[in-house]
């Protein structure tokens, strides 16, 4: 098996990164996703969430607001802390749970936004970043998220550097141009992963 952790800042295209290596062969652990998953109604982590922000979180019908609960740790350094310390041991938990269940010549990637933030680096055989520059990342969230100019920046300056996340990586993903020109890169990133993962497993 071949760990690979696979990052970006918002807007950069991440998502579609991880759609193509999916395509090709990829096992994909999406943390996005699985946080989503460990803070649905019922479950433990979404009442530990209410529990540090309040019921004011809650939408009417007793799930998460997303929205709502960004729009006040996405300013507050502290505050989104303390939301990470409650879903980030959850996510870890699944994704390892999810890793053992594929197959001992895969590939895993695992989809983590905050990888380089909380130093997560060392968990991967090898980190992928997707790279955007700063004012591509603003004009998609505006544009294409239909984020105000202050809200992305107040989500992109909650992330790390441009800079912090390229000296993690062992293999970047421009995504500054168009669609067209994203599929040949990754195509040539999965080649690399495929070959790492059958030399990893003695086949080469």
């Amino acid at each position: 098996m071949l760990k690979v952790g696979l990052t970006g800042g918002i807007g950069a295209g991440k998502s579609e990164v991880s759609r193509l290596l999916v395509s090709y062969g990829a096992v994909l652990i999406d943390a996005d996703r699985i946080a989503r998953e460990v803070v649905e109604p019922g479950t433990p982590g979404l009442a530990a969430v209410v529990e540090a922000f309040g019921d004011g979180i809650l939408t009417a019908d007793g799930t998460l607001d997303r929205p709502k609960l960004g729009s006040i740790v996405f300013s507050d350094a502290d505050r989104l802390a303390t939301l990470n310390a409650i879903v980030h041991p959850l996510v870890g938990a699944r994704s390892a749970e999810l890793e053992r269940a594929a197959g001992p010549d895969s590939v895993v990637v695992h989809d983590v936004p905050l990888l380089t933030e909380n130093g997560l680096a060392p968990l991967y055989d090898l980190v992928v970043v997707v790279d955007a520059a700063p004012g591509t990342q603003l004009d998609r969230l505006v544009r294409l998220r239909g984020m105000t100019e202050p809200e992305a920046r107040a989500r992109m300056s909650a992330q790390a550097t441009r800079e912090q996340r390229r000296a993690v990586a062992d293999l970047i993903v421009d995504n500054d141009g168009p669609l067209e020109a994203l599929e040949p890169q990754v195509r040539k990133v999965w080649e690399e992963l495929a070959q790492r993962a059958a030399a990893a497993s003695g086949r080469d």
